[in-house]
């Protein structure tokens, strides 16, 4: 488990340091100059020339990736060109609302869809089991956006019992988290109905039964826990997911979040938000990952006895 653990952490780091590389070359190849863009074009070229020169901007390119590199270690990744705030400052800002969306998010769609497809998967192919893959289907096939607005028009506009904007209260992040989380609870419904099925039929389930073993504790002690690895493996790309679909889901409901803060700072060219944004959303990601890596030896102990198997 140790060689494991030291091998997902070196992994995570060449794929952070990647994720910096990438990002630095794709906002330097653009075009536009980011200081005539914060200028607005109102000042001569000296001017505009100078500004750059105090920006470092007109430094060779490794050197400015060295220095962009460093910093980041440090969580320093400048100030705003327009807002003229620090980066990480504003990052976290905006992060508190997005983690608080993607908290409840996931735990929307973790509890709804894992509940649905336990129960589809133990009522196989009765009236239960369709109906909730009929919901499934329904859930997977709505857009975030498409449902968001149908919700604002139902639960804000017409019925008047949550509001349709803003976090002034607690209630108004309920319509956003069932907006984003309604396509994973429904993709994690079908998930976890196919590998209870599967883990139905092994040998070690026929086993228990024989043996006296409760229904309720076959699903919950034995058939779930030998499913909950592919379904870890999902939560992982949710969580990718959940952190890229916000961007909508915030423009929407006018939520000050990091997504709508990557928006704007890409439609103003904002070189130090585009890459702190970046790195911060990459860091999140594969830190995540990497804590779900290690929770597979909580349901497969192999894992912990000799580590996953080379592929």
């Amino acid at each position: 488990m140790l060689k494991f653990t030291l091998r997902r952490l070196y992994q995570t780091v060449i794929v952070l340091l990647g994720v910096t590389l990438v990002t630095f070359i794709m906002v330097n190849v653009v075009p536009g100059d980011p200081v005539a863009v914060m200028l607005q074009k109102k000042a001569d070229d000296a001017t505009i020339n100078r500004i750059r020169e105090q920006m470092g901007l007109n430094d060779p390119l490794p050197a400015q990736y060295f220095r962009f590199l460093t910093n980041a270690v440090t969580g320093d990744f400048g100030n705003s060109y327009f807002q003229k705030k620090p980066v990480m400052e504003l990052i976290l800002r905006a992060f508190s609302v997005t983690g608080t969306l993607a908290i409840l998010v996931l735990a929307f769609a973790i509890t709804l869809g894992v509940l649905m497809g336990t129960l589809a998967a133990v009522f196989r192919g009765k009236w239960v089991d369709r109906v909730i893959m009929m919901i499934s289907t329904l859930g997977m096939a709505a857009p975030s956006f498409w449902l968001a607005i149908i919700l604002q028009l139902v639960f804000g506009l017409t019925l008047k019992w949550l509001p349709i904007s803003g976090l002034r209260q607690p209630s108004a992040y309920i319509m956003p988290s069932v907006a984003l989380g309604m396509i994973y609870a429904a993709s994690l419904a079908r998930l976890t109905r196919t590998n209870i099925l599967d883990a139905m039929n092994q040998d070690y389930i026929r086993t228990a039964r024989s043996k006296g073993v409760g229904e309720f504790f076959v699903v919950a002690k034995h058939a779930f826990k030998n499913a909950g690895i592919p379904i870890l493996t999902y939560l992982g790309t949710l969580i990718k997911s959940i952190l890229g679909g916000s961007v909508l889901v915030e423009t929407i409901f006018s939520i000050n979040g990091l997504g709508r803060l990557l928006v704007e700072a890409i439609m103003k060219r904002d070189i130090p938000i585009i890459q702190g944004c970046t790195v911060y959303i990459a860091s999140v990601f594969v830190i995540a990952n990497l804590l779900i890596d290690l929770t597979y030896g909580l349901f497969d102990p192999r894992i912990r006895v000799a580590g996953p198997a080379k592929r």
